[in-house]
């Protein structure tokens, strides 16, 4: 406690010295002020390097006074312009999602129109039990909306799979892809039927596989349609399902196989349009 009293006490008295100083010195200068001889010389020495080491220390602070100042201006511009930037930032964000949904829409308008003799309602996928692949999921439509078990489900282009479970105001869909899922199909181009068996597993190379296609006189392209038959007890006739991109004849020479690619992007479902009465229905009617 005594040692940090008397560094205290030295200080105050150091700063006292130090002010008689500047004063003597400022003193010294208005009295050498137009006087010449030794106090002159004296003061040339002393008094006018202080007075210059003054100045220049003022106008240094003076420049980082304003420089602060600047600094602050430019932090409060940056700020301004960051947020300018952050709100055109969502603003293009909200633009590229509608400009997506958009397109989705004319897809789905324009399958409407394809299939223009079937009655239809949207809805929206909310859920999907199947990891990257949509092979089964749930939409925000139920049995509110007239939605019933068999319905048959499209997007993209063509047909995605069939409602299998119905709530009040949600269904769930098996799509064609999921492994459970056969689907009575024809070529279009021949009307000879095959099956369209569904396989997680192939499309992660973008493929479903056919087979049971008879091993006839007919040719099939690469590209030919494959749609739905008039034989499928629970799909509607004509709706498409892929192109053919592999073909090759089965080992025991009667059936042919092979591979087609989808019309629909099951990897990245959003909107469905869901055809409102089932084959049955229109089997009775």
């Amino acid at each position: 406690m005594r040692k940090n009293n008397q560094t205290t006490f030295s200080s105050k008295y150091w700063l006292l010295i130090l002010a008689i100083v500047c004063v003597i010195l400022m003193g010294l200068s208005f009295v050498t002020d137009g006087v010449n001889g030794p106090l002159r010389a004296i003061a040339n020495y002393t008094i006018v390097p202080m007075q210059k080491g003054i100045n220049t220390i003022g106008m240094w602070m003076n420049d980082l006074t304003q420089n602060f100042e600047t600094l602050q201006e430019v932090r409060a511009e940056n700020k301004e312009l960051q947020e300018k930037v952050d709100e055109l930032t969502v603003q293009n964000n909200l633009l590229q999602q509608e400009k997506y949904e958009l397109e989705r829409l004319r897809e789905l308008y324009a399958l409407d129109q394809t299939y223009s003799d079937y009655k239809k309602v949207g809805a929206h996928v909310t859920a999907n039990d199947s990891g990257n692949w949509f092979s089964s999921f749930v939409i925000d439509k139920g049995k509110k909306d007239g939605i019933a078990e068999d319905m048959n489900v499209m997007a993209g282009a063509g047909l995605v799979g069939i409602v299998t479970e119905v709530g009040p105001n949600w269904s769930r869909v098996r799509s064609i892809i999921d492994d459970t899922s056969k689907v009575s199909a024809m070529l279009l181009s021949t009307s000879d039927n095959c099956i369209i068996a569904g396989d997680l597993a192939l499309m992660q190379d973008g493929k479903i596989r056919f087979e049971q296609l008879p091993n006839n006189d007919t040719v099939i392209e690469v590209g030919e349609q494959v749609v739905t038959s008039h034989i499928s007890s629970k799909y509607l006739p004509g709706i498409l399902i892929g192109y053919v991109s592999e073909i090759e004849v089965d080992s025991n020479n009667l059936t042919r196989s092979g591979y087609i690619t989808p019309a629909v992007d099951f990897q990245h479902l959003q909107e469905v349009l869901v055809i409102t009465s089932t084959k049955a229905e229109m089997l009775a009617e």
